[in-house]
């Protein structure tokens, strides 16, 4: 039954101008088979782009009137196996299809796909191309040759080529045919060749651009099937014409597509390569400074830094053979965030080897955003990167030290070596103390067991005195004010017991949430800082201690009893309350015995008396990795997880 004689419906299903992509799919698939047939297509393709570059110029100059010149083009020629017998089966195919139709055209494609069916995608359009441009150059080679060669002019008579000078226009149409045809393959051909060498991880346009290369394969084909079609109807004079333009139109959006694809995937790969470059240098020994370099400008040219403390821009080579303290962190930072580093500041100022950077991380800078970086450089006397783009290597600061738009501290050495990947919550909980914040400074203090005086000592004058005098002292707080006065009553009255007192058994309080917000905030940000430096070793008594301390934050009371810089014991507050109202019942042994172990053994006998409870842990989006579980403070279960999102909009802390 011929294509005429079909029923509608089925002349439809063959016609590709009226089938979606994933049609067209299903029909082509079926002739794919893969195996490991290895192919040079890469030879194959130079050769096709030689041939079809002299015949489209012969065409433009004999055809068009133009005289365009390939002398100064030096051909590569490879070396290369023919595979003859295959070109020609591809040729036979497309020849003489006659009357022209887009079912037609359709047909042959799908059997030029078969013969081809264990080729790669790209070798089957290659192939085509390759079978297509040995009639089409034979043909030009002898219209060039015809009017000086007795053989090219017999030739070209058998095979009716001066005709074609009759159709200048159609001819024109077909050449810049073979022009967007031959781009297209070249792109395809290029994709194709950049999946052998990047992965889709590291290149994910190329994933997108993978997946419809099928689909342009079959229309760069059905464009050449077209094409011969086109010129067979001009040769024969035949009342009938290949439509072009639809192919033309079709092979142009592909075009489009497939160019900015492939830029995307050029993008995308600089990045890789830029990616490994600097995991590659923050892992090979190199001067400080080339490392900064290549972190912060990349391939741009390197923009002096503005140095605080005199007001004025220095070259970044004062940063050479430097120890460097990366502050890395957003617009979104505060006055007290940047407190933070005022102390290590105040430290290093006179130790030349020492240097801190602020690294503003802007994704599109505004004229609003530049202000307010204005406004927060005047506040550093450190070091300040300034930079009119986003910073070279913020993909790498995200995900290879997890920055979460909180402020960090990478701590580098001389040669470039990562100490610390961050450093502000070890500095926010101890101050200089951990100087000079490498890790191993971390592992030192985190083997302490002593931490109530290096996170709470900072946020009131008197609490340094108490813990070097070893009181004991009440530390508490919660958002129930009733509970607060009820405790601050009981704790009180034992602290101001007689026989407490005559025993010399000094007791003081401190109520965090009676405090200004800022000393409130500093507090809970100290056990937040503590935690984190804590929570990624092995959990040990003074990691529990700090979890369950965090887990108060949010609680309606709470109170911990320290004696000197250590914990005695913590706790919600019923409990709690119950342990120092009931303080008559267990006096005596307090007094006599040990007053923080009978505090301690009291509590533990009303807390196990008491309502189980949850225990719930509130941790900020801090920059670097945390655990993926996280065991309870109370019991031997793993917490469950939960997201929250907070807006503290009331909040009095200036932002700037």
């Amino acid at each position: 039954m011929s294509a005429k004689s079909l029923p509608q419906n089925a002349e439809n299903e063959l016609n590709p101008l009226t089938m979606s992509d994933e049609q067209i799919l299903e029909q082509i698939y079926s002739t794919h088979v893969h195996s490991d047939t290895k192919f040079d297509v890469d030879s194959l393709l130079t050769l096709v782009e030689n041939i079809l570059r002299r015949s489209t110029n012969i065409v433009d100059n004999v055809v068009q009137g133009s005289h365009a010149s390939l002398e100064t083009i030096d051909d590569k020629i490879p070396q290369f196996n023919s595979p003859l017998s295959t070109l020609k089966q591809i040729a036979s195919e497309m020849a003489c299809k006659l009357p022209p139709s887009e079912e037609t055209a359709h047909k042959t494609t799908l059997a030029i796909l078969k013969k081809l069916s264990k080729y790669e995608w790209d070798a089957k359009a290659v192939l085509t191309l390759a079978a297509f441009a040995l009639e089409y150059s034979h043909f030009w080679l002898l219209a060039q040759y015809l009017p000086t060669d007795p053989l090219a002019k017999s030739v070209a008579i058998l095979k009716r080529v001066p005709l074609l000078h009759k159709h200048r226009q159609a001819m024109a149409e077909v050449n810049n045919l073979v022009k967007a045809t031959l781009q297209v393959i070249q792109v395809i051909f290029e994709l194709e060749k950049l999946t052998s060498s990047y992965d889709v991880k590291d290149v994910p346009a190329l994933g997108l651009a993978i997946e419809q290369i099928p689909v342009d394969v079959y229309w760069a084909i059905i464009t050449i099937v077209s094409v011969v079609t086109q010129i067979d109807c001009l040769i024969a004079e035949s009342d009938h014409k290949q439509e072009l333009s639809h192919y033309g139109q079709k092979i142009n959006i592909i075009l489009t597509k497939l160019s900015k694809q492939i830029m995307l995937c050029r993008q995308q790969i600089d990045g890789a390569e830029y990616y490994r470059k600097l995991r590659k240098l923050f892992h090979t020994p190199t001067e400080i400074l080339e490392v900064l370099k290549v972190l912060i400008f990349n391939k741009n040219a390197p923009q002096p830094l503005f140095h605080g403390a005199t007001k004025t821009t220095v070259d970044m080579s004062v940063l050479r053979k430097k120890n460097v303290y990366l502050f890395i962190s957003s617009l979104d930072i505060t006055e007290e965030e940047i407190s933070v580093l005022r102390p290590v500041y105040d430290l290093i100022k006179t130790k030349d080897n020492y240097k801190i950077v602020w690294i503003p991380v802007v994704e599109a800078w505004t004229e609003q955003l530049r202000k307010k970086f204005e406004v927060l450089k005047s506040k550093m006397a450190w070091y300040v990167v300034q930079y009119s783009g986003s910073i070279a290597g913020y993909k790498y600061i995200k995900e290879e030290w997890h920055f979460k738009r909180n402020p960090m501290v990478v701590v580098l050495s001389p040669r470039g070596k990562v100490l610390h990947s961050n450093a502000f919550h070890l500095i926010q909980a101890h101050g200089t103390r951990a100087f000079p914040f490498a890790t191993f400074n971390e592992q030192q203090i985190n083997n302490e067991i002593n931490w109530v005086g290096s996170v709470v000592g900072n946020i009131h004058p008197v609490i340094n005195g108490w813990v070097v005098e070893q009181k004991y002292v009440f530390f508490y707080g919660g958002k129930d004010k009733e509970w607060i006065q009820q405790f601050t009553k009981y704790a009180g009255a034992l602290a101001n017991d007689a026989a407490v007192k005559e025993a010399k058994i000094c007791i003081e309080l401190f109520c965090v949430e009676k405090e200004h917000k800022s000393v409130v905030k500093r507090f809970w940000r100290g056990i937040e800082s503590l935690f984190v430096t804590k929570v990624q070793k092995a959990v040990d008594a003074v990691t529990q201690e700090v979890q369950k301390m965090l887990s108060y934050k949010n609680e309606s009371g709470w109170a911990l009893l320290s004696k000197g810089p250590s914990v005695v014991t913590s706790g919600y507050g019923i409990a709690m309350l119950k342990t120092v109202a009931e303080f008559e019942k267990w006096k005596e042994v307090a007094i006599k015995k040990d007053f923080g172990l009978s505090f301690k053994e009291q509590h533990a006998k009303i807390a196990a008396a008491t309502t189980h409870r949850c225990s719930q842990l509130e941790i900020p989006n801090v920059a670097g990795k945390l655990p993926e579980t996280i065991k309870c403070p109370d019991c031997p279960g793993v917490m469950e997880i939960f997201i929250s999102y907070k807006c503290c909009h009331n909040d009095n802390t200036t932002h700037y």
